[in-house]
Order: structure tokens, then sequence, then C-alpha cells
């Protein structure tokens, strides 16, 4: 079973504020599948512009969270430590609902196939059981540095 807290998630992947987008992976199996959460809070840096009056946060950004999410799921094979899961394609990105502050974000990566450095991937973002984002995920994985 694939458990990772912030800490962990970040000995993973490289990203850093503001772009760790993802607070626990809770649930999935190495190279298989993850589903990790994101509580959103008003304090995001994003909701500055997007939108002040109005926050949404950002479909591109759950895109983000999503393939964050894959790319744990991905790199926690032993084979991938060290490398880099680069975002190299979406497909078929439906925006269901608006993503506000005060929720939490059920991010959930399913990886079809992977093969000679490239997955493809299943995602959906949910919030309270009901879809907000859906999108298929391509990722290149490449050494780092």
């Amino acid at each position: 079973m694939l458990k990772l807290d912030s800490n962990e998630i970040a000995a993973i992947l490289p990203h850093r504020y503001p772009f760790a987008l993802v607070d626990r992976i809770v649930d999935g199996e190495a190279g298989k599948w993850a589903r990790g959460i994101k509580c959103v809070s008003v304090n995001e840096p994003f909701f500055q512009g997007h939108f002040p009056r109005y926050h949404v946060m950002p479909g591109v950004l759950i895109i983000e969270a999503l393939a964050q999410v894959g790319a744990a799921a991905v790199l926690s094979l032993p084979e991938h430590r060290g490398k880099i899961g680069f975002l190299g394609a979406v497909k078929n990105a439906r925006f269901r609902r608006q993503v506000t502050p005060g929720d939490v974000l059920t991010l959930t990566c399913t990886i079809l196939r992977e093969k000679a450095g490239v997955a493809q991937a299943e995602a959906v973002a949910e919030v309270d059981g009901q879809p907000a984002v859906t999108a298929e995920l391509t990722f290149a994985l490449r050494r780092d540095g």
C-alpha cells in the first residue's frame, strides 16, 4: 500500500512551494495507481489573482495536482528513483465542478501503461465524491539533471 506524507512526497517529487500541490498520498500501489488529497485553503497564493472576488482554483493547477499524484505513483518504483515525471500531454480534460476554498480534493491517478520512459494514466479529481476534473495524462520520465 502506498501512503506518503508531505515530507515523503518531497523526497520523490521536485516540486516545492508554491507548486507542491499534494498534501498527502492516502492510498495506492507503486507503479500502478495513487490517491492523494489537497486541502484547498483561501491562503493559496493563486487566489490573489484567480479571482480576487470569487475564489476558484485554476483548472490547470488541478491538472498539475493530478499529474503530481500520478508521478508519485510511478516514481515510487525503485527503478525510477531520482527521475522527474514531466507532463507530456493532457487529453480529454473536462472541468465539471468549481473547486473553492474549504474543498478537499481527492486526486486519483491510475497508470494504464508504462514503456520506454513514458507513462499514460487516467486521472480524476473529486470533491465530496463528485467529479471536478477528469483527464488522460502522459508523463515522460527523465533523469534529474
